[in-house]
C-alpha cells in the first residue's frame, strides 16, 4: 500500500508525502478556495464557470506544489506554466486577476504545509476585499465622468472641429480617437473619448451635438480603457 503513493522515478530514500497529510493540505485549499470564491462573489457580477475556477484553484496549485517537493528545476517548469494561464484565457478586470492570484497564493501555502498562515492569510485579504467594497475605493463617482461619444454625421458635413467647440465647454479632456463610414458610406461614424466636467450634463451635451449633426444617431458608453483591464 505504501508503494502505491511513491513515485516511479523517486530516488532510494525520498521523502514521501503522506496520504494523511495530503488529504489535509487539499482540504485546507478546498475550504479557503471557496471562501474566497464567496469573497469574490460579494458586490461582484461573476459567472459560474469563473466561482469555480476560484474554489478549485488553490487546490490544484496546492497539489502541484507538494508534486514539486523542493526540486527547482520542476518548479521554475510550474511558474512558467502558470504565466501562461493569463494568456491563453479571455481579458478579464484587474479584479479579476488579482483573485486569481489570491487564488494561487492560498494554494501554495497551503501546498508547503503552513495550513495555519494559509487561513491568516485568507482571512486578512478577503475582509481587506470586503472593507475597499464597503468604502467604494476606487469607486464610480469619477469613471461616470469617463465617456465615449459615438456621433452619426452625414457625409456632405466636415466633421474637422465641428463638435471640438462643445466638447470644451462640458469636458475636461476630447480625442477624436476613431473615423468611421457607415450606411453605405454616405455617413460617418465619429469616436471620441472624453472626460465630462460634470456627468449630470450628458443630456445637455447631446441635446447640443444634435442639433449640429442633423438629428442623426448618437451613442454614449462607458469608455473602456485598458487601465480597467
Amino acid at each position: 500500500m505504501e508503494n502505491l503513493f511513491k513515485g516511479i522515478f523517486d530516488a532510494e530514500g525520498a521523502t514521501v508525502i503522506s496520504v494523511g497529510d495530503f488529504l489535509t493540505c487539499v482540504g485546507t485549499a478546498l475550504v479557503l478556495g471557496i471562501l474566497i470564491a464567496l469573497c469574490y462573489m460579494f458586490r461582484s457580477r461573476y459567472t459560474k464557470s469563473f466561482i469555480v475556477t476560484l474554489a478549485t484553484l488553490p487546490a490544484v496549485v496546492c497539489v502541484v506544489i507538494m508534486m514539486v517537493n523542493g526540486n527547482i528545476g520542476a518548479g521554475v517548469a510550474v511558474a512558467g506554466a502558470f504565466s501562461l494561464v493569463r494568456f491563453r484565457s479571455l481579458p478579464g478586470t484587474a479584479k479579476d486577476i488579482g483573485m486569481l492570484f489570491l487564488a494561487m497564493g492560498v494554494g501554495l501555502i497551503a501546498g508547503m504545509g503552513y495550513i495555519g498562515y494559509a487561513f491568516l492569510f485568507t482571512a486578512v485579504l478577503c475582509l481587506v476585499h470586503i472593507l475597499y467594497s464597503f468604502i467604494n475605493l476606487g469607486g464610480e463617482k469619477k469613471t461616470r465622468c469617463y465617456k465615449s461619444f459615438r456621433i452619426t454625421v452625414p457625409e456632405d458635413l466636415d466633421y474637422t472641429g465641428v463638435f471640438e467647440e462643445l466638447f470644451a465647454e462640458y469636458a475636461s479632456s476630447c480625442e477624436l480617437v476613431q473615423v468611421k463610414t457607415t450606411n453605405m458610406g454616405s455617413m460617418f461614424r465619429l469616436t471620441y473619448d472624453v472626460v465630462l466636467r460634470d456627468s449630470s450634463k450628458e443630456k445637455e451635451l447631446i441635446d447640443k451635438i444634435r442639433c449640429r449633426n442633423g438629428n442623426l444617431e448618437v451613442n454614449v458608453c462607458k469608455q473602456v480603457s485598458e487601465t480597467q483591464l
